[in-house]
């Protein structure tokens, strides 16, 4: 699928610029970890992947993950493709377990990229260039800040990575601070 026929189907399902910004954040962290994990040649699915994973949320919230499945097949998606967006509801709402590196990536990194944007949204520059890894451990302790971003979701998705917590975050600063520009100016099309 291209990007331009996945970035429609996301706007035909989500119309919120919250759920837009997520998509396009988780978007470009799956491409961040394609390219620093080895898998260059596969980032433009990595981030489809990314881009889609929460295609059905927004209408779909009682069903996420298996409305995804079903909106895709009947396109004639790739049942990798399938396969991967459900794949980060396992164990929460759909027994689609992820195997792939880049299934149990966006797993960990999902959860974690709602509980850094909640932290970003906190600190006077509102933005990840300044935020350390001691500052986002503080928020992941603490149970009341962001208490929807599942802390042990991002513990399992570490664990199922074989990747310790600091490792986990700090790449996923990373890669949400190389593209935090990007995302803003597309956002301004949105809001």
């Amino acid at each position: 699928m291209e990007r331009s026929e996945a970035l429609a189907l996301l706007l035909q399902y989500n119309q919120e610029p919250f759920h837009i910004q997520h998509a396009l954040t988780v978007e470009a962290v799956m491409g961040w970890y394609a390219r620093h994990l080895g898998y260059g040649d596969e980032e433009a699915f990595w981030r489809t992947v990314g881009l889609l994973h929460d295609l059905d949320f927004e209408q779909y919230p009682e069903q996420h993950c298996v409305k995804e499945s079903e909106i895709l097949a009947g396109l004639g998606a790739d049942p990798r493709l399938i396969h991967a967006v459900a794949s980060h509801g396992y164990g929460i709402c759909i027994d689609v377990k992820p195997e792939h590196e880049m299934e149990k990536v966006l797993f960990a990194a999902d959860e974690l990229t709602g509980l850094i944007g909640a932290a970003i949204k906190m600190r006077p520059s509102k933005s990840t260039k300044d935020l350390e890894l001691s500052s986002l451990k503080k928020k992941f302790k603490d149970k009341k800040f962001a208490a929807g971003c599942s802390r042990q979701v991002i513990r399992d998705g570490a664990e199922m990575l074989g990747w310790d917590l600091d490792r986990l975050m700090t790449d996923t600063i990373e890669a949400m601070r190389e593209n935090e520009d990007q995302i803003i100016a597309a956002m301004a099309e949105y809001e």
